[in-house]
């Protein structure tokens, strides 16, 4: 029974991302959006129902992979094809591409690394979904153009490759999630109700922009502070090979 009810909600998570394509053929770009978002939400469920109904299993891992390229790859490309990237040319075409297509590689190294991890190599597909999926909402508020919603694209396909670490919250147990989650939530329905859902799409491309942003600060300043390592080993070792020719020069006699 736990694996019938955790594919169920990996299915809903398809069901989202189907959707989401049918309503962007349509125009209901807003609509789509907002089904992205709701299936963040069944994604973050799926996998902690199954581990704490002890429902874990390979089909229910390969389902949510193959669910989350649907929702999270492809229907955030459609959206934002419909929206810009058809007026763009042959780069809108393959930006359009490319996104889905790093994601599905985000989620094929995902599903080949076996070893236990803390952390996420790579943006995960949710988010990167998440933030295309936002971009789309809040177009109106944001500064977004012919030029900076592509941008935007690349750099998060580019990112779901890379081997940059991001933090793991799937893997936090439920009353801290639930801590870090329920603020954020009061925020998002405070907004909605008080400015409608665009604002609360701004509060939540701020809070996912912040996460693609911190993973690749994290890499670049212990990149730079490993490069910085090794010049100064590489100084101090040229300064003791200097010290030892100074030590074996022979004293001239006067």
């Amino acid at each position: 029974m736990g694996k019938v009810i955790a594919s169920f909600l990996t299915l809903t998570n398809l069901f989202f991302g189907l959707a989401a394509l049918a309503l962007t053929q349509s125009g209901g770009y807003e609509w789509a959006s907002l089904l992205i978002l709701a299936g963040m939400v069944v994604d973050a469920l799926d996998g902690r129902v199954a581990r704490l109904l002890h429902a874990e299993s390979e089909f229910g891992r390969q389902l949510d992979s193959l669910s989350d390229v649907v929702t999270f790859g492809v229907a955030p490309a459609a959206i934002m094809y419909v929206l810009t990237l058809q007026y763009i040319g042959i780069f809108g075409i393959l930006v359009g591409v490319l996104f889905p297509a790093c994601g599905v590689l985000r989620l094929a190294r995902f599903n080949t690394d076996t070893r236990p991890r803390s952390y996420f190599v790579g943006l995960p597909i949710t988010a990167a979904g998440g933030i295309v999926a936002t971009m789309a909402l809040c177009r109106n508020i944001l500064p977004a153009t012919d030029v900076t919603l592509p941008v935007g694209m690349v750099l998060l396909s580019v990112l779901m490759v890379s081997n940059v670490k991001y933090p793991n919250f799937k893997r936090v147990p439920f009353p801290s999630s639930t801590l870090m989650v329920v603020p954020v939530l009061a925020l998002v329905v405070y907004f909605i109700v008080r400015y409608g859902h665009p604002y609360a799409g701004l509060l939540i491309f701020a809070v996912l922009a912040v996460y693609a942003g911190y993973g690749a600060w994290r890499f670049l300043r212990l990149r730079n502070t490993q490069l910085e390592q090794e010049v100064e080993d590489e100084d101090e070792e040229k300064d003791r090979a200097m010290e030892g020719k100074s030590l074996r020069k022979p004293i001239r006699k006067s």
